[in-house]
């Protein structure tokens, strides 16, 4: 039977130790809080400080920077990116290989397509197909 984490070198030389989540086998760092219920896959690494919560999928190759908060029953496909400290509301689906930039906000129930941008700081709220709601 393998190990279940990784140790892996950050770019200051600090060594930071990933668990296999139980539901998905992604890579969760020391300090980050993930509930039983989410599916985060393997290829998908959560950093520390994290949280996120029940129901929540979390797509192959995803990577969530540090204190990121990703809502209820969210849906992150794969090769998506969320940066530190970005929150991603109850229900939202981010698109595959999208990028939610530091700080910025996903209302919850909105759908972010494939390939979108959110600048650092943004807020975004969309309907369900997508189109943009005024703020």
């Amino acid at each position: 039977m393998g190990k279940n984490y990784v140790d892996i070198e950050d770019d200051q030389g600090r060594t930071l130790r990933y668990r296999k989540h139980v539901n998905g086998r992604g890579l969760i760092a020391n300090g980050a809080k993930v509930h039983a219920s989410a599916l985060v896959e393997a290829g998908a690494y959560i950093e520390p400080g994290v949280q996120i919560a029940a129901g929540a999928h979390i797509g192959r190759g995803v990577w969530i920077e540090p204190d990121a908060v990703i809502g209820p029953d969210a849906e992150i496909a794969p090769h998506a990116h969320i940066g530190s400290g970005a929150a991603i509301g109850s229900g939202a689906k981010i698109g595959v290989r999208a990028v939610v930039g530091a700080r910025a906000r996903v209302a919850g129930g909105s759908l972010i397509g494939d390939d979108i941008q959110i600048a650092d700081g943004e807020q975004v709220a969309t309907d369900q197909r997508g189109l943009r709601l005024a703020a």
